[in-house]
């Protein structure tokens, strides 16, 4: 039987830059830290969710690509992130972006991830999947695999460009393949309170969305760029920053909101 609270979330946007890879990162750091079992699917060829928990997936044996083309199992391939009891990541690889070639003409070839992750779903509370900068194949593949997904959105002029077509895409994969997919929220980040625009952009997306837009924001934040550079989550790297503050209220803030889902059901 699943676990009351297991839930896959795919953290997606097609658009570089947003924070989309950060928030994956502090976002599994701040559950973990909440007392929920987390492990976090770095599914971007880039490997940045796997470099920003510490872990140089060129020194693994074993990492998704060998999960996905049946080389290994989750459970082989997963590594404890150090200063959590309950935080473990499935790294990447360059070798990732071969996947897409690979499957392309395999059948069912948008359900690999979700087979992978069928032996492990009931071990972990939450898996996050952080996707790759693009609504190919690999996305597919998480969004087919995931039951939500969150849209980090970046609080500039062209945070709503895109935006469009990922909506139009998560609703693709909603109809062919994940009817119970849906959009667990928004989260708006590099927010600047001095910034006008970052006001405006906010309530766009507020007016347009409702209260599918967490109310926590992510600020620009000098200790938040820099720890990725030091292998660290940010609640690691220098949890007194407002960076770390702010994941842990995001944390706070999703988990009350998977329990007032779970409440009303």
């Amino acid at each position: 039987m699943k676990n009351s609270g297991s839930k896959i979330i795919a953290l997606a946007n097609q658009k570089g830059g947003v924070g989309k890879t950060t928030t994956a990162v502090n976002m599994a750091a701040a559950l973990a830290s909440l007392g929920q079992k987390v492990l976090l699917v770095d599914s971007d060829p880039q490997g940045n969710a796997s470099s920003g928990m510490g872990i140089d997936a060129r020194e693994s044996e074993r990492h998704l690509y060998h999960c996905l083309i049946g080389e290994s199992t989750v459970a082989a391939a997963t590594v404890q992130i150090e200063g959590f009891d309950a935080l473990y990541l499935l790294p990447t690889h360059i070798d990732l972006i071969g996947t897409e070639v690979e499957l392309m003409h395999k059948k069912e070839r948008e359900t690999f991830l979700k087979k992978t992750l069928v032996p492990v779903r009931n071990d972990f509370d939450y898996i996050l999947v952080d996707c790759p900068p693009s609504l190919g194949l690999l996305t597919i593949n998480a969004l087919t695999a995931a039951d939500a997904v969150i849209i980090p959105l970046q609080c500039e002029y062209f945070a709503l460009e895109g935006l469009s077509q990922l909506i139009r895409t998560i609703r693709l994969v909603k109809n062919s393949y994940n009817p119970g997919l849906t959009i667990e929220g928004l989260l708006l980040t590099m927010y600047d309170r001095r910034n006008k625009l970052t006001y405006q952009v906010a309530r766009e997306v507020k007016n347009h969305f409702k209260d599918t837009v967490y109310s926590t924001h992510i600020p620009r934040n000098v200790r938040l760029s820099e720890s990725p550079s030091h292998g660290k989550p940010i609640t690691i790297y220098d949890p007194s920053s407002s960076g770390a503050t702010s994941y842990m209220n995001l944390g706070r803030e999703f988990l009350k909101k998977q329990k007032q889902r779970r409440e009303t059901k």
